[in-house]
């Protein structure tokens, strides 16, 4: 699957607001959405006309694409998923997002964004229920652990991470266990649980034309 790799700034700015792609700069005086409130490019400084009830359904897509690392074939393919299952739609998508193992390693503390978390799965550093697994768009499931794989702890970046680990929230729909580099998914996630700037709606609008 191929995936975004320019600079992830530039999304946050097209989209006016901050999407958290880059760990903790998202959070200090370097946030390039803090220093310039307009998008990107040489027209970005124009005056923006009125948006279009499809224009605003189509940025409302893009952010939840963008915040997730998700390309549109996989994204429509997340879609059709929440539209058969139980439930309203549009939160059935964002729990699908959220369940996404690079999702669930970012949540847990183990990386600093998704963008890292994404690539440390690929390197192979995790297990679920003891097994090793290295896609990061695996959904995981109730009850699942999550777990640094015992050959990885010894490697400079996992060796102190249980100090700081502590110190990070962790949603209510997860349980970490610091001392031991592993979390559980203990239930689906609530709508109020999951922190994105998305109004999911106005995806299913979209998808529903």
């Amino acid at each position: 699957m191929a995936n975004y790799n320019g600079p992830v700034c530039r999304l946050c700015r097209r989209e006016g607001t901050k999407l958290f792609l880059k760990g903790e700069r998202c959070y200090s005086d370097k946030c390039s959405v803090a220093k310039r409130t307009f998008p990107p490019g040489q027209h970005g400084q124009r005056r923006r006309g009125k948006v279009s009830d499809y224009g605003l359904q189509l940025r409302e897509k893009q952010k939840a694409r963008r915040i997730y690392g998700v390309m549109e074939k996989q994204f429509r393919r997340y879609f059709k998923a929440a539209n058969r299952a139980k439930g309203v739609t549009g939160e059935r998508l964002l729990q699908i997002l959220e369940l996404r193992l690079d999702n669930v390693v970012y949540r847990l503390g183990f990386a600093d964004s998704r963008n890292q978390a994404r690539q440390l799965v690929n390197h192979g550093h995790f297990s679920i229920n003891g097994q090793k697994v290295d896609i990061p768009s695996y959904s995981v499931k109730e009850n699942d652990e999550i777990a640094v794989r015992e050959n990885s702890r010894s490697g400079a970046y996992f060796k102190n991470l249980s100090e700081v680990l502590g110190d990070r929230r962790i949603p209510a729909w997860l349980t970490l266990d610091a001392a031991n580099l592993a979390g559980r998914v203990v239930r689906l996630p609530e709508r109020e649980e999951i922190d994105i700037p998305v109004q999911e709606h106005h995806i299913v609008e979209m998808y529903s034309r």
